[in-house]
């Protein structure tokens, strides 16, 4: 797979001897490769075939590998290493370490809410903090969960939905659910939040390109002593009708205060099935053709006739 990545060098692997001839540039490329797979495969969780794919990919872009594939994060209950796969993963991982309030912004796939989740809980077991919360905007039910039929829990569930997939892959059920039932982990909807201060916890808000001014601002007025917080969301897919996203204006309204930090993940950093990518670049250029036309017919309407 490597060999077919890199055409201009030939690879020869002999025992635990790797020997690389060919284009200077791709040479030197692969030689960085092959250090980060070795630095990888002497921990007790050498990288997936997936994993070597997407480190692939980072070398031929030249990015950062400072950490990618090395710093383990949290392991799942079935034995496989969450780590940062990518440079821009890498960097939301170190942000997260480093600040109390961090905004993760990319597309889907990145790993925005997987990574936040594992770090929670990586700080949860390490009694860094004292409970987790998680909690997302239910714009499809427009906050109005009167209607819907059961208690709160099942009102809500299918909007929280994702929280819960990423939690089961790295805690086991039995235990989550006694989590949930002392209070160490706690899953609501952004409008249970109002009136709250959250002291000594590690608050994840989901799908932040769907809140509104008012409830950005709510939800980072909650944090409480000893807490960090981490608000993902990406801003090409706001649900909102008639209404500015909140993640958008506080990019503008936050920036450059210490403490806080944003990250914005890229296509390069999708971890997800190989075709997540392709589609997320042609929606890029299905975009940008796009406002080209209608830039276009704007000049030629104000052209006098």
């Amino acid at each position: 797979m490597i060999a077919k990545e890199f055409p201009n060098t030939r690879i020869i692997a002999r025992g635990n001897r790797i020997v690389v001839e060919g284009d200077d540039e791709e040479v030197e490329r692969l030689q960085i490769l092959f250090e980060k797979l070795a630095e990888a495969a002497h921990s007790k969780h050498p990288p997936s075939l997936e994993e070597v794919k997407y480190l692939v990919s980072q070398v031929k872009e030249g990015g950062e590998l400072d950490g990618v594939l090395t710093d383990i994060i949290q392991i799942t209950h079935w034995g496989e290493a969450i780590r940062p796969k990518t440079e821009g993963q890498r960097r939301y991982v170190k942000a997260i370490h480093e600040n109390d309030v961090v905004f993760a912004i990319g597309p889907a796939g990145t790993g925005k809410t997987y990574l936040a989740v594992a770090c929670a809980i990586d700080y949860l077991k390490k009694g860094k903090v004292k409970r987790i919360v998680l909690t997302r905007p239910a714009v499809e039910a427009g906050e109005e969960l009167g209607f819907l039929p059961g208690d709160i829990l099942q009102k809500v569930h299918p909007y929280l939905r994702p929280l819960y997939d990423a939690i089961y892959d790295m805690i086991p059920g039995r235990e989550f659910e006694q989590w949930m039932t002392h209070g160490k982990i706690e899953i609501a909807p952004l409008a249970y939040m109002r009136g709250r201060t959250l002291n000594h916890a590690f608050v994840i808000l989901d799908e932040a390109q769907n809140t509104t001014h008012t409830q950005m601002k709510m939800f980072l007025t909650r944090l409480g002593f000893g807490s960090k917080a981490v608000v993902t969301g990406d801003i090409t897919q706001v649900d909102l009708v008639g209404r500015t996203s909140g993640l958008r204006e506080v990019i503008e309204i936050l920036s450059g205060i210490p403490g806080i930090a944003f990250v914005y993940l890229d296509r390069r950093d999708v971890v997800r099935h190989p075709l997540v990518k392709e589609i997320i670049e042609a929606y890029e250029r299905y975009e940008k053709a796009k406002q080209k036309r209608e830039a276009g017919k704007a000049s030629l309407a104000d052209t006098p006739s």
